[in-house]
């Protein structure tokens, strides 16, 4: 039964059935189903469209639907995300960089973080690479978690780590990168401080940066 209903919220996200997707995920709460299950589940929806776009199978309007469901899925399990306590409170600036418009996935890292005592400022979608920092500056972060979903903009990060080495801020303030479209390689590559494949090991790379 819970199978089913985490397998039936998967194919509401997918298919874009806000509905549909809002009363299941109430079932998931009734059934005492674990919300950080249902929650990797509709991450597990949106990289599917994801891909569907991406092979040209989907268009921005089914990509919005599924965003949508997501979304008001989201909004019923969020009260209820399950996170351990905090060891080190932090200040956390994230957005999804400059050409990537989903914003959902980070939106749930955020409200997990959120959840687990850090004080998050979410910016947004589509942030250009010097916003980022301006943000982490006026905010007074320590970290600055970045999502890319679209591969063709993973080279912005450059233009965030050469924003906070001119602002003398590349040792002081750390980068954490997810998103389907980078990897740990990506970390690599851009001189960044961190890679978390969701949510969860987003709150433990977080513990780890700041400890």
């Amino acid at each position: 039964m819970r199978k089913k209903i985490l397998e039936e919220l998967k194919d509401a996200v997918v298919a874009g059935n806000v509905k549909k997707a809002k009363e299941l995920a109430q079932q998931v709460l009734e059934q005492g189903i674990s919300v950080n299950n249902a929650l990797d589940v509709l991450m597990k929806a949106m990289k599917v469209v994801d891909e569907r776009y991406e092979k040209k199978e989907y268009f921005v309007i089914d990509v919005a639907s599924s965003a949508s469901a997501m979304h008001e899925a989201f909004k019923v399990l969020e009260p209820y995300l399950e996170v351990e306590a905090a060891m080190v409170k932090g200040k956390i600036v994230i957005g999804s960089l400059k050409g990537n418009i989903q914003g959902l996935g980070k939106d749930i890292v955020a409200a997990t973080l959120q959840s687990a005592g850090y004080q998050v400022t979410n910016i947004g979608v589509d942030v250009a690479p010097e916003e980022f920092v301006k943000a982490a500056v006026h905010e007074n972060a320590q970290i600055i978690a970045i999502s890319i979903s679209m591969e063709e903009t993973i080279p912005y990060l450059k233009d965030v780590v050469d924003a906070l080495k001119r602002k003398k801020l590349h040792d002081k303030v750390k980068v954490i990168i997810g998103g389907n479209a980078v990897s740990e390689r990506t970390l690599k590559d851009y001189e960044v401080d961190a890679y978390a494949v969701d949510a969860q090991d987003s709150l433990r790379k977080v513990k780890a940066l700041l400890d």
